[in-house]
């Protein structure tokens, strides 16, 4: 994170920080953080040198399990309810409901990213008009239908777009044009508000329910947490935050060697997810959380590509709508396929056995509205490495040719990319864009091969 540097900073076109050099913008959000009771513990320290990625966490000696990087108090949060336009959002919340939920952090960014004696100045000013943000949403068309068709970013992104744009006009504008007096839609404009989107997918923390709460509440919203949002991310994390009454902690979970660098968890994210949401990919094969798709249409479509007769094709519509009753499938979910097993088993494995059922068979589950007595073993519906060769013929074939045409979906061959993976020079005159998409690319197509292999 950046701030304030020691001299002034002088203030871009439009109102936003301009870069005043990288040492004086992490110097002042420093001290900005001693001001606001954030403690940061003398064993690490944040630099750009030595990182993955931009601004990260270092150790500067080595640490045990269970110490504390830094402590933030819940002051120092920047949301909606710490907002210096608080007031006015929770006056108009009824008018600010929105699909992503996101509407009030996103105004109060929006204002206080511009106003000049803004209290968040300092955490602003290591992003300077957020041009470090690089999500495909940002890409040209033409450069994300080349690097990412078939990996599911394009439909995501497709759908980020269609929705920023609707909540940009039927709420945000509508709202900023009754307040007159604290925003301005010259200089709060649309592409303003898909860079603070991207910088809220990117950098915002959402403070799990408990658990008792899972089922009843909705999800916190999102706030932005300074010096925890530096943190790096990778699937083998060796630090994590901690939630309390009165503050946050980032607390290690693995020893970390002085000079390493400390990486906290966005969660379980695939690459997918990760180019998504935060416009980078973890190279193959560290991402362990890594998974590949397979379209629940495209399993249809295997199905009826197996189909040889009307009869037989029929049935297979009549056991689709079946399993859209059942909740078990619909035209836009999927499959969700990990390294060691389905995460998604019980809809898949339900949509294998009804696909592959005969018509008398079918017949009789469907009077029985989906339930029968538990005869079969029961390994039969736990999908992973281990259980998948052991599936019933004609479930493999129907799970193998789904993943064959899964993979047709994608430009470019499994082989092809591995070689480029190998060619270290090759490799090195791809962009950043062309590097990150193909770790994507190729992470979800060794998961596809591995299921050929185990249904084969």
């Amino acid at each position: 994170m950046a701030t304030a540097a020691k001299r002034p900073k002088q203030v871009a076109a439009g109102g936003s920080p301009a870069e005043d050099g990288r040492a004086d913008a992490l110097s002042g959000f420093l001290d900005w953080c001693e001001k606001v009771g954030l403690e940061l513990s003398p064993k690490v320290y944040v630099s750009k040198e030595g990182t993955v990625s931009n601004y990260g966490l270092l150790a500067r000696e080595d640490l045990q399990i269970g110490e504390v990087l830094f402590t933030i108090p819940r002051a120092a949060l920047l949301s909606q309810h710490t907002t210096s336009i608080q007031s006015l959002l929770e006056k108009d919340q009824a008018s600010l409901e929105s699909q992503s939920g996101w509407v009030p952090l996103l105004l109060s960014l929006l204002h206080e990213y511009t106003a000049s004696n803004s209290h968040w100045r300092p955490y602003f000013s290591l992003w300077p008009d957020f041009s470090s943000l690089d999500h495909p949403m940002f890409w040209p068309e033409e450069e994300r239908v080349r690097l990412l068709q078939g990996t599911g970013i394009l439909e995501a992104v497709d759908k980020d777009l269609a929705n920023i744009q609707l909540e940009y006009t039927s709420i945000i504008l509508p709202f900023m044009e009754s307040h007159l007096d604290l925003f301005d839609p010259k200089l709060h404009t649309p592409e303003l508000y898909r860079r603070l989107v991207a910088f809220v997918m990117a950098y915002s923390f959402q403070e799990p329910l408990d658990e008792e709460d899972e089922d009843e509440k909705e999800p916190n919203p999102p706030v932005m947490v300074p010096m925890a949002d530096i943190l790096n991310h990778v699937a083998n994390h060796n630090a994590n935050l901690e939630y309390s009454l009165e503050c946050l902690k980032m607390v290690t979970t693995q020893p970390i060697s002085k000079g390493h660098e400390i990486f906290n968890t966005y969660g379980q994210m695939a690459n997918w997810q990760l180019m998504h949401m935060y416009g980078f990919a973890e190279p193959y094969p560290g991402n362990t959380d890594d998974t590949a798709d397979i379209q629940m249409v495209t399993v249809r479509r295997a199905a009826l590509q197996g189909a040889s007769t009307e009869a037989e094709r029929q049935l297979v519509s009549e056991q689709w709508d079946f399993l859209c009753q059942l909740e078990m499938v619909g035209e836009e979910g999927a499959f969700v396929i990990g390294w060691e097993e389905v995460l998604t088993e019980e809809e898949l494995s339900m949509t294998l056995k009804v696909l592959c059922m005969a018509a008398e068979e079918f017949k009789e589950f469907k009077e029985h509205e989906g339930w029968e007595e538990d005869t079969e073993d029961e390994e039969s519906f736990t999908l992973s490495n281990e259980t998948i060769p052991r599936l019933k013929a004609s479930w493999k074939k129907l799970l193998h040719d789904s993943a064959l045409l899964t993979l047709e979906s994608y430009s470019s061959d499994l082989k092809a990319e591995q070689d480029l993976l190998n060619d270290k020079v090759a490799y090195g005159k791809l962009s950043p864009r062309e590097q990150q998409a193909l770790q994507v690319r190729f992470g979800q197509k060794r998961i596809l091969h591995q299921l050929l292999e185990l249904t084969s």
